[in-house]
């Protein structure tokens, strides 16, 4: 038996008066995941527990079948172990975004323009990493490139106690309030703050404005922890597998657990991420021995970020054609698979952040545990009338052992 899974960053929504009082999910046109809902098991899961915080690495953890609440140690140390950082036992990992800050003064005053610099290309976000890493950096720091806006900090013997905010939380706030609180917090607003004072001159920002891009006027820190420690999914599964993901988070999840994390070419997290070969590449693990691939797709979580309803249709509609599309073609060479298609959390439009709603799954060929529903589709209201299971790493365990170690987390 091949397990794939294709995850939609970001997917469900809520109804936007620009789509007609449609979700996104709604509006767009899905044929493959369509067909999937009406011929397989459709319902919903709660990926984020109300005590953890609303973000892709407690969601995507959950959807991979561990427990946030036993095993999540912070954003930053999983996008550490994608990079290939090896942490040490003392080391705290931050999150390093290259943002775009308004040019109000002081430093509190100014607003969150852009969490991501307009998505700024990697190559030009190593060169200001590179600068912020001879200008800024203290002993016991260190400051790896990684790709796009996405960065990391590491302090050794630095500080967890600290209150960090992601910046895609406040677009558009002054960010006074949002500023770094707890222990040796004024260590990272003064890097915050002294990498103001360079990056808007540097060459790579100078270059953008003149091209029409927004500059990267800032680092914002935040998503602070320790090394995580993962059961092996093998062990835990009995599964060999693979996890395919343009970001490094995704990536870590992956390689904490024992999975091969897989390097697309063409992969960037956003709308022009190569969607096909994302497909293509999981596929080809399949044929080269894996039991289980994991390929997410960040793209719809972008585009709402962005607050941008038609992006967001676009990357959907992108996904159901050259991601599911391409894997229900392709998996018909195996003579046994199991298909999940899923979300990890809303993204919706209008708040421009992640919430903490249950999400769509479904899986094909079903279970056979819930009854296939006549005229399923893939969108929000359709799955709420079906199970949910309120603890979300438990639908992996569904998945893979057909509902063996379910327990009493369905309704």
């Amino acid at each position: 038996m091949k397990y794939i899974v294709a995850l939609g960053d970001g997917m469900p929504d809520y109804p936007l008066e620009e789509l007609g009082g449609k979700t996104p999910l709604q509006y767009a046109r899905t044929p493959h995941m369509d067909r999937l809902a009406a011929d397989g098991e459709v319902g919903s899961v709660k990926t984020i527990d109300e005590t953890m915080p609303a973000g892709s690495d407690v969601a995507n953890m959950a959807v991979l079948g561990y427990n946030p609440l036993r095993f999540y140690s912070g954003r930053a140390p999983l996008e550490a172990a994608g990079m290939g950082v090896d942490l040490e036992p003392s080391d705290v990992a931050l999150r390093c975004n290259l943002v775009t800050l308004s040019d109000d003064e002081p430093y509190e005053k100014k607003v969150m323009v852009d969490y991501s610099s307009g998505e700024i290309s990697s190559a030009e976000a190593h060169e200001l990493i590179n600068e912020v890493a001879v200008k800024l950096r203290e002993d016991g720091q260190a400051f790896y490139p990684g790709m796009s806006y996405r960065h990391l900090l590491v302090w050794q013997g630095g500080p967890v106690e600290l209150v960090l905010t992601p910046p895609h939380d406040i677009t558009g706030k002054e960010i006074g309030p949002y500023l770094p609180q707890g222990k040796q917090c004024e260590v990272l607003l003064r890097l915050m703050q002294e990498s103001s004072s360079f990056l808007p001159s540097h060459p790579v920002n100078r270059r953008r404005l003149q091209n029409g891009f927004r500059a990267a006027t800032s680092i914002w820190l935040w998503g602070q922890g320790k090394k995580p420690s993962l059961d092996s999914f093998r062990e835990k599964y009995g599964l060999e597998g693979s996890v395919i993901s343009a970001v490094d988070l995704v990536k870590g999840l992956g390689v904490c657990a024992g999975l091969k994390a897989v390097d697309v070419p063409g992969a960037t997290g956003n709308i022009e991420t190569d969607f096909k070969a994302k497909a293509a590449y999981g596929l080809q693990e399949l044929r080269d021995g894996a039991d289980f691939v994991y390929i997410h797709v960040e793209a719809p979580d972008e585009a709402g970020h962005h607050g941008d309803a038609g992006l967001k249709v676009q990357a959907i509609e992108e996904f159901d054609e050259k991601v599911v599309g391409e894997l229900r073609s392709g998996l018909k060479e195996f003579p046994e698979y199991r298909l999940m298609v899923l979300s990890d959390h809303p993204t919706p439009v209008p708040v421009r952040t992640h919430t903490r709603e249950p999400v769509i799954y479904c899986i094909t060929p079903p279970t056979g545990l819930f009854p296939v529903r006549m005229g399923g589709v893939f969108e929000e209201t359709f799955a709420a009338s079906g199970p949910l299971f309120e603890q979300g790493y438990t639908l992996m365990d569904h998945f893979i052992l057909g509902g063996k170690q379910r327990g009493e987390q369905i309704k």
